[in-house]
């Protein structure tokens, strides 16, 4: 039995935002699966800047569908000043016109023990679409075929 006066939870998965729609895309299919996996019902994305969604169309969303409390995760390596001053200032103007509602931004993946087993895994992937000499990626949509270098190219 869950507590009712527990505020409704939301999260904003959050990117930098890029020029490039693959790299957007990227961002959507992410939270797609984190939303499938995680037990939060209102889960949405955002871009810091360059593309749409961003934060405050993302925090209005949840705003929309009963959350109260809104939780960003920066999808980001490392904290810098995105994390601890610009995400937060985006996220404290997105707010303002919700009153009733909190917020609280994440650490960003960092130095989390998983990360080893996610930079181990990309390597091999990498590594064997090279070698297989198949050109094409399904990991990381390149546009330039998948192949190694020599230090002359």
């Amino acid at each position: 039995m869950s507590d009712s006066s527990a505020p409704v939870n939301a999260v904003i998965i959050v990117d930098h935002g890029s020029r490039r729609e693959a790299s957007n895309d990227m961002l959507l299919k992410a939270t797609e699966a984190f939303a499938q996996q995680s037990s939060y019902d209102i889960v949405e994305p955002a871009h810091m800047e360059l593309a749409q969604p961003d934060i405050a169309a993302a925090y209005r969303n949840c705003v929309a569908r009963g959350a109260k409390r809104i939780i960003v995760f920066p999808y980001f390596l490392s904290p810098g000043r995105h994390w601890n001053e610009d995400i937060p200032n985006l996220v404290k103007s997105a707010a303002l016109p919700f009153p009733d509602t909190e917020w609280l931004v994440t650490a960003p993946f960092g130095l989390h023990p998983g990360m080893s087993s996610i930079i181990n895994d990309r390597i091999r992937h990498c590594l064997e679409v090279a070698e297989a000499g198949e050109g094409s990626c399904d990991v990381c949509d390149a546009e330039e075929p998948c192949h190694i270098r020599d230090g002359k190219t």
